[in-house]
């Protein structure tokens, strides 16, 4: 579920074509609760989760870090936030989408690092600086160090090699993924900086046992995958995650929406206990329908 449970609707009627509702029907279904919605759908889906597979895996703790942008930071932030307001009232008016998302990814840039953005270099990151103090925090852990833009993972780099941290470097444009995994795994590299989409499937990263999600994504479930590179069968030790958030800034509101997304799969996916649940779903669901 990236967005809406039209998601859940369309993979449904792919898999199931015929026996769910139609788009109007499931939409105005919504409206009279997500409790009718599950039970449309449950008989259909059979989910295990992590813990039932692998229920001795150690414990994954995870801390929101919200961090204060520096003054100078700040004052350019707002500066750009009242232009990127101004702009999206009218393109509100338009109905013109990429406009909007290319807007506020530009804000998304602008809290994290001002030069993403074209602006001063001499303006520090403080999320950069926090991700420096907490490495230098944990020496002798490995972590692995999250983002969406590749742009702000390479002035990451610079600054955690100017403070003496050794960094494994993987995105989209990475040959010989394998080998990069296998340098941080067995060589002396404390951070693993990876591109989120390029590095969020398909690794397993059990050397580490620190994740930092420098930006939030607006599909929680994608960094969740993220962070599992590190969770997953094989690992011995607590996965401590750090989502970094910058205070005052767009991140906030998109953090929030990851909850309400949150909140919404819960509600409508939950763990399949049995097939006899699944046959108790089918038969309710039968007698709603007569």
């Amino acid at each position: 579920l990236e967005n809406s449970l039209a998601d859940l609707h369309a993979i449904l009627s792919l898999a199931q074509p015929g026996t769910l509702l139609s788009r109007e029907q499931f939409a105005a279904l919504q409206l009279r609760g997500l409790g009718q919605v599950r039970s449309l759908v449950a008989p259909y889906m059979l989910r295990r989760t992590k813990g039932e597979v692998a229920p001795d895996l150690p414990p994954k703790i995870e801390q929101v870090l919200r961090v204060d942008l520096e003054p100078g930071h700040s004052a350019a932030y707002r500066e750009l936030e009242s232009q990127a307001r101004h702009q999206v009232s009218g393109l509100l008016q338009s109905g013109d989408r990429m406009s909007i998302l290319a807007a506020l990814t530009a804000l998304r840039r602008a809290s994290l690092d001002l030069r993403l953005v074209g602006g001063r270099a001499g303006v520090t990151s403080a999320k950069t600086n926090a991700l420096v103090e907490q490495l230098q925090a944990i020496p002798g852990h490995k972590a692995l160090v999250f983002s969406q833009f590749t742009s702000y993972l390479k002035l990451i780099k610079e600054a955690l090699e100017e403070a003496g941290i050794k960094t494994a470097y993987l995105d989209g444009s990475t040959r010989q993924r394998d080998q990069v995994v296998k340098e941080f795994s067995e060589g002396d590299a404390q951070a693993f900086l990876i591109s989120l989409r390029a590095g969020g499937t398909g690794l397993t990263l059990t050397a580490a046992d620190y994740v930092f999600v420098m930006d939030p994504w607006w599909n929680p479930a994608v960094e969740e995958q993220a962070i599992d590179r590190a969770h997953r069968i094989g690992q011995e030790r607590p996965v401590n995650v750090y989502r970094l958030v910058a205070k005052g800034t767009i991140e906030e509101k998109v953090s929030q929406l990851q909850q309400r997304k949150r909140d919404l799969f819960t509600s409508v996916v939950k763990s399949s206990g049995s097939m006899a649940e699944l046959a108790s779903a089918l038969l309710t669901d039968n007698n709603d329908t007569n």
